[in-house]
């Protein structure tokens, strides 16, 4: 696909159809991927999106224990 440079502001830029857009979730932002030849234009990705499929593969692996205990044998709470 063919698209014209376009004048805004001080800027330049490109017009995404709305089609486009859609197709590939792009919404509010995304990201520029700057190679020696080309830019690559991908959606940006949500923070911690997939955290919840992972964190149910380390439980059903037993992957999701404690390394440091929350609680050491000499702590005590009193002050």
């Amino acid at each position: 696909m063919q698209v014209s440079i376009i004048q805004i502001g001080n800027s330049k830029g490109i017009r995404l159809p709305k089609a486009i857009l859609a197709q590939y979730e792009m919404d509010t932002t995304v990201e520029l991927v700057l190679e020696k030849d080309h830019i690559l234009i991908k959606p940006s990705q949500k923070p911690r999106a997939g955290w919840d499929e992972a964190f149910k593969m380390m439980h059903e692996n037993g992957d999701d224990e404690l390394l440091i205990p929350d609680v050491f044998e000499d702590e005590t709470f009193e002050e």
